[in-house]
């Protein structure tokens, strides 16, 4: 590992620029995307707590914007839009720091594709403010909304793809111009995720661009509905991924830096995200298990599959807490667990993702529970579900993000981590820490009791049979303003690390690899293989339930507008 390190610590040079700093120009185009993320979690943020609110009985509908606008705009701004600008963001600012200056060419294929992700999300907004396009972000068929709502996802998910075809112009240039040495760790890892990205989102763009699409514009009068809802799930799984697989990049690559450690295994890693790619796609059914039309043993087929995820889980758990000991060793702990009192608390880089990571335990834990048959009987379609996907997205993969943030931002603006800012940064995330813990405990338990998510205010919601829901509501409507006033302290801090902290030369937080780490095997980069392995389970997975759903499908249903 030595002798690649200091190849790279060579082309770095060569470059123009030494290991832990990026270019100024590839800061900016970073800079873009992480800036607008910011905006997206603000206005997601505050419709969050204003559908929770309403919900809740605590405030009317406001201005004539419905429950299920709020809704929408909530899961589309916070689960798609804040995340994936956020995560190009991050994986271009990985790559500028493991490569260098980007070429001409990529970099502005990577403003293209900001751009247009950009008109995406305004097309996207206005239709849902403007009531024509209330279908939460699953956009389930039969709910129709303006073609213009369609055209906006579309042109988002084009925009993506530009941007990650720019990833992968730099990643073959560096691999032609440096043969038999392994990219950085996390240039790996971010040309994994981009890949996983552009595979999964093929699902939502058929779906979108052959069934959608056409019935918003009357060009057909029908959709079917399995065949688009399994579309979408062969896309919405995955999803889960690309939101914690930027998050395990800091895990694997950053924390260890930041808690005085190195990296546990580079081979380790690197098989972890592999088996990510290649076990993220034919699990979709588990979202189904309850829907009449898929077979009960292709459900089987993906159950099974999806338990398979729980392996590069499990390796990415044992890879952190190996880190932790190992780094705690080196500070003088001893025992199993001395290495607890020796991590850096106080230091928001470090506590935000530790925090995160203890929220993904539980959160892993409830994935086991919504995947397996039995138990999704009970929980499905309840507020269970919900309760889960913010523990997993809202905690684990959000507070990662805020605590890589606080270095990143100044990094990328050439300016510090300044005391002060660090503090509110340890305010704001205990802040996030409680208000999440009142709103996903409270709804993982009111759904145990029945109450159902995607459901407005309702006339049941006053039967004496859902009473014993009300002071959930009331816990998650208290978790929301917590929330929401942890969201306003962020985007201060961001605000003054962006514009008016001191000026000055922020480290990029890269560990190196333990010394007596196993080499890493070179056939983790015979893409070829993994993708064709990739798609081969895809086919495996779908390809009979599918031509079942067209060859025995129904009449299909008319386009619905229930608002």
């Amino acid at each position: 590992m030595n002798a690649i390190s200091n190849k790279l610590r060579q082309f770095e040079m060569e470059r123009g620029l030494p290991a832990t700093v990026i270019g100024i120009k590839e800061a900016k185009l970073a800079f873009a995307h992480v800036s607008f993320s910011l905006v997206a979690l603000l206005i997601g943020g505050l419709c969050g707590l204003l559908q929770t609110m309403v919900r809740t009985g605590a405030i009317p509908e406001i201005a004539g914007v419905g429950y299920y606008e709020l809704l929408t705009a909530h899961g589309l701004m916070l689960a798609i839009v804040f995340t994936t600008l956020f995560i190009f963001g991050l994986l271009f600012s990985f790559l500028g720091q493991s490569f260098g200056r980007f070429e001409e060419f990529p970099r502005r294929l990577g403003w293209v594709g900001f751009w247009f992700m950009i008109l995406g999300v305004v097309l996207v907004t206005w239709m849902v403010l403007a009531g024509e396009a209330s279908v939460l972000y699953t956009f389930y068929a039969p709910l129709k909304a303006h073609p213009v709502f369609y055209i906006g996802l579309v042109i988002f998910v084009v925009g993506t793809w530009i941007a990650s075809g720019a990833m992968f112009r730099m990643y073959a240039d560096y691999k032609r111009e440096h043969p038999g040495v392994h990219p950085p760790l996390q240039a790996y890892m971010s040309i994994m995720t981009a890949l996983l990205w552009v595979v999964a989102t093929l699902g939502v763009a058929a779906t979108i661009l052959f069934q959608l699409l056409p019935l918003s514009l009357g060009w057909t009068d029908k959709v079917g509905i399995e065949l688009s809802r399994t579309l979408f799930w062969y896309f919405g799984h995955p999803l889960v991924y690309f939101w914690l697989l930027p998050a395990y990049i800091v895990w694997y690559t950053v924390i260890p830096k930041i808690v005085g450690g190195k990296i546990f295994s580079d081979a380790l890693a690197r098989m972890s995200f592999l088996l990510f790619l290649l076990f993220s796609f034919p699990v979709g059914f588990h979202h189904q298990l309850l829907e009449p039309g898929i077979s009960a043993f292709w459900k089987y087929v993906q159950v099974v599959l999806t338990f398979l995820v729980i392996i590069p889980s499990l390796m990415t758990a044992f890879s952190m807490f190996a880190t932790f000991e190992l780094a705690g060793r080196r500070k003088g702990a001893t025992g199993i667990f001395g290495w607890v009192k020796r991590m850096p608390y106080r230091d928001v880089r470090f506590l935000a993702p530790f925090i995160g990571m203890l929220f993904f335990i539980p959160a892993g834990a409830g994935g086991v529970i919504n995947a397996s048959h039995q138990l999704n009987i009970i929980v499905h379609n309840t507020l269970w579900v919900t309760g889960h996907f913010h523990i997993t997205v809202g905690a684990a993969v959000a507070l990662t993000f805020f605590g890589t943030a606080y270095w990143l931002v100044p990094l990328l603006r050439g300016r510090t981590l300044t005391p002060t800012m660090n503090r509110i940064g340890l305010i704001q995330t205990a802040a996030w820490t409680i208000g999440m813990l009142f709103m996903s405990t409270a709804m993982h338990i009111s759904g145990l009791l029945g109450n159902p998510r995607r459901t407005g205010p309702a006339t049941y919601f006053k039967d004496s049979i859902v009473a014993d829901w009300i002071p959930y509501h009331v816990a998650m409507a208290i978790g929301g303003t917590i929330l929401f006033i942890s969201i306003l302290l962020f985007l201060y801090a961001m605000f003054q690390l962006a514009f008016r902290a001191p000026k000055g030369k922020e480290e990029f937080p890269i560990a190196e690899t333990e010394e007596e780490a196993m080499a890493t095997p070179l056939f983790f980069e015979n893409w070829k293989l993994w993708i064709f392995v990739t798609f081969a389970l895809i086919a495996f997975a779908y390809t009979v339930p599918i031509w079942h759903m067209i060859e025995n499908a129904p009449p299909g249903a008319p386009g619905w507008k229930l608002w």
